[in-house]
């Protein structure tokens, strides 16, 4: 037996506090399931911390052969609550497309390691499957076929799942680059499109909107708002990552654009950012980008609350930091779980892929979230995730590829623990409380 108490005058429904912004949830919990047999107690000052108990208080026991067992009980009293308020995982639908069952079976499980980001990478240069009911073309030219997009009731779905299960939805909608798939419905609007991908891109296809066009930077800003305010949560991602200068470089009305406006390609940049972001910003929306555009763009006209997702390598989180913004731990060199399964593209003989080994949970397990962070750029680092990149992923091996590693991610940002050695990660015990919840 479990009794639940909630010190907080007013209670809120646990979706509403999952997408609270990311300063203002409480996710705490005190535990105790006492000696003598009696009621087990979670207490908390809200339903979302009541909710983090109740995943904890379930991982205490298992069941074999019709006997319920624990490894953990009794408690005395356990105080918890997460170091970090961002621990997220990025699922790719746009590779590979997955069904909404698909998603909520991955949702279920972040539910359990207290996961509360669900970073959607819902578009990319290969697909749209987003129906977006203010530019129906989009999907109607850009999915992979009629069955393989979600609906507006779909992402609701999703979204409304999410939150029963205190996660939060951080839609990306990846701009200005990997957007080639949109010139199938306005090739007008995409430089590079059709071209040889080989030149003009890091992988097929090629093309990316013409940052420098206004009417351009117009038309994605209402594609962003449009999709933007059918959500709750209070992040939304413009992405910004790879962009191919040469692309630009290359396509005439660019730089015919660039040439009549006396700009450079990076200065557009800033506009077409401005311009975007302005459209998030009116829904009260913060935006998130990836590192590029802080570190190698130099965007200017990017907001103090702009939250960055570094990339590239752990090394670059101090950059970012330095420049004063608030930053998601999302490294290649730990947490791609992509990685080490070989080059898609290519003939490389040896099987090599660009983010070679793979990343193992134990690789992951010894990330520390403030290495070469000072201490008074700590409350700029908000959290981490792990990613799926999907070229090589699809709904057949989507559980056994990200459980139990991403697991090892939600346990660091949420002990903030920098000096547990591998021994702390139970890795066994998750993935039965993984089978026993309904996930491969």
């Amino acid at each position: 037996m479990l009794a639940l108490e909630q010190s907080a005058s007013t209670a809120q429904p646990i979706a509403t506090e999952a997408v609270v912004a990311l300063d203002a949830r409480d996710e705490g919990y005190s535990l105790s399931v006492p000696l003598d047999g009696s009621a087990g107690v979670v207490s908390a000052n809200t339903t979302l911390g009541l909710l983090r108990g109740l995943s904890t208080f379930e991982q205490l026991w298992y069941t074999y052969d019709g006997t319920i067992y624990t490894n953990y009980a009794p408690l005395t009293i356990v105080n918890d609550s997460p170091a970090y308020a961002y621990r997220g995982f990025m699922l790719d639908t746009a590779r590979n497309f997955f069904s909404v069952s698909d998603i909520k079976r991955t949702l279920d499980a972040m539910y359990l390691v207290k996961i509360n980001t669900f970073h959607w990478h819902i578009t990319d240069s290969q697909s749209w499957p987003i129906q977006v009911v203010q530019f129906p073309e989009l999907a109607q030219a850009g999915a992979y076929s009629t069955n393989q997009s979600y609906t507006p009731n779909d992402i609701q779905d999703v979204v409304t799942y999410a939150g029963e299960r205190g996660i939060d939805v951080l839609v990306e909608i990846d701009t200005p680059g990997h957007t080639a798939i949109i010139g199938a419905s306005h090739p007008e609007y995409v430089a590079c499109y059709l071209s040889d991908w080989i030149t003009f891109a890091g992988e097929p296809p090629a093309g990316q909107l013409r940052l420098a066009d206004a009417s351009v930077a117009n038309f994605t800003a209402a594609v962003l708002a449009a999709v933007a305010e059918t959500l709750p949560s209070t992040m939304f991602s413009t992405g910004g990552d790879e962009l191919d200068t040469a692309c630009y470089a290359a396509d005439g009305p660019t730089q015919m654009m660039l040439n009549e406006s006396g700009r450079t390609l990076f200065e557009a940049l800033d506009i077409f950012t401005s311009t975007t972001h302005g459209a998030l910003h009116a829904l009260g929306k913060t935006a998130v980008v990836w590192e590029e555009m802080v570190l190698e763009y130099n965007t200017t006209t990017l907001r103090n609350d702009t939250i960055v997702m570094v990339w590239i390598s752990s090394d670059d989180a101090a950059a970012v930091v330095q420049k004063g913004y608030r930053i998601v731990h999302a490294p290649s060199n730990y947490f791609y779980l992509d990685c080490g399964a070989g080059e898609w593209i290519g003939n490389d003989p040896t099987g090599n892929s660009w983010c070679d080994p793979f990343k193992t949970w134990q690789e992951s397990y010894t990330f520390n979230p403030l290495a070469n962070i000072s201490s008074a750029q700590v409350s700029l680092v908000l959290g981490g995730e792990q990613l799926l990149w999907t070229e090589q992923s699809g709904p057949e091996n989507l559980d056994s590829i990200v459980w139990p590693r991403a697991a090892s991610s939600a346990e660091i940002f949420w002990t903030g623990c920098m000096t547990c050695g591998i021994e702390w990660f139970r890795e066994g015990s998750k993935r039965l409380g993984f089978n026993q919840s309904g996930v491969p």
